[in-house]
């Protein structure tokens, strides 16, 4: 049958690998072991010409010099070599890297492959250097700079809710910021450095810590993290009063009638000033060389008005205007 003869085949090919003793595949073992170590050996005790990476390491002064981009760490070169030194070096046991030294500020920010040349047969123990494979390694460096800016509320920013105003002066503690780092990053950063409250549209009176937001901070340094920044908040009154327009450069013997014949003037005020406020101190005028023929209206004029009154409007803004005889 051939299932029969199948079975046949198999036990024929397998027998003589059954084992005559219970140490057979021990035997085996160790002698495959013995062979390939043995083949190992031979095989490292050669030479062979390869490519492979070698680390490198550049050395600056720190405290002047920063570099702006990661430098490069490794070049590729092709070398020359028995297979136990290839090996280690594979294995980075006890390589020791090739420096590149940084004295100044480079006026070019790459290096030739072919200048690693000496510095790299002095590191490469054991090893013969072919050629460096590796045509120019770039990088770049900045000038290590310090700058301290003042620090400022952002005047674009909306602080208070309505109907509340910010009242005197802004306190920022500390009142300026110290940025370390390269100089073509730290000189983009503008100066007054402007602080935006997490917070807006602020009711009340506050100390609000604000943290400090800038780009590069990977490289730039900062000497604080926050800014405690004060504020006078006061709530506001609205009111409003009934001035009558006072005419001005009206021709002689002439009268100028105003329709209507007031202005309501509104204003806002701080809530805790309201006591102290002078109302008659509003002053409008109109004056009649500003005259539009074409709608025959005069445009009134707030020319005084009393300390604290914030956010003042007129209304109307236009009066109709007709001169009569006295």
């Amino acid at each position: 049958m051939p299932f029969e003869k199948a079975k046949n085949i198999v036990i024929w090919f397998v027998k003589p690998f059954r084992p005559q003793t219970k140490q057979y595949w021990r035997v085996v073992v160790l002698c495959f072991v013995a062979a390939s170590t043995f083949w190992l050996l031979n095989a490292l005790n050669k030479s062979y010409s390869t490519q492979t990476t070698y680390p490198i390491n550049f050395i600056y002064n720190e405290k002047e010099l920063v570099p702006i981009k990661p430098l490069p760490e490794e070049v590729l070169i092709n070398v020359t070599g028995k297979g136990w030194k290839l090996l280690r070096k594979s294995l980075m046991v006890e390589v020791q890297p090739t420096d590149i030294y940084i004295r100044s500020l480079p006026r070019n920010n790459y290096i030739l492959g072919s200048a690693l040349r000496p510095g790299l047969v002095n590191v490469l123990d054991g090893l013969q250097l072919n050629f460096v494979v590796t045509d120019t390694l770039f990088f770049d460096f900045n000038e290590k700079i310090t700058r301290t800016i003042p620090l400022k509320l952002d005047p674009r920013q909306q602080l208070t809710g309505e109907r509340h105003t910010l009242v005197g002066p802004v306190r920022i503690s500390p009142d300026s910021i110290t940025f370390t780092g390269p100089s073509s990053m730290v000189d983009s950063i503008r100066s007054p450095f402007l602080l935006r409250l997490p917070q807006q549209r602020l009711t009340s009176s506050a100390k609000v810590e604000v943290p400090i937001n800038y780009d590069y901070k990977a490289l730039v340094k900062a000497d604080i993290s926050e800014a405690v920044v004060t504020v006078n908040i006061k709530g506001l009154l609205q009111e409003e009063r009934q001035v009558v327009p006072m005419p001005v450069n009206v021709p002689a013997g002439r009268e100028l009638r105003l329709n209507p014949p007031f202005v309501l003037v509104r204003y806002q005020i701080i809530e805790d000033s309201v006591a102290l406020l002078n109302r008659d101190s509003f002053r409008v005028i109109v004056d009649y060389s500003k005259y539009s023929p074409q709608d025959s209206t005069v445009v009134p004029e707030l020319v005084q008005k009393p300390a604290g009154v914030r956010q003042v409007r007129l209304w109307p803004d236009r009066m109709k205007a007709v001169l009569e005889r006295d």
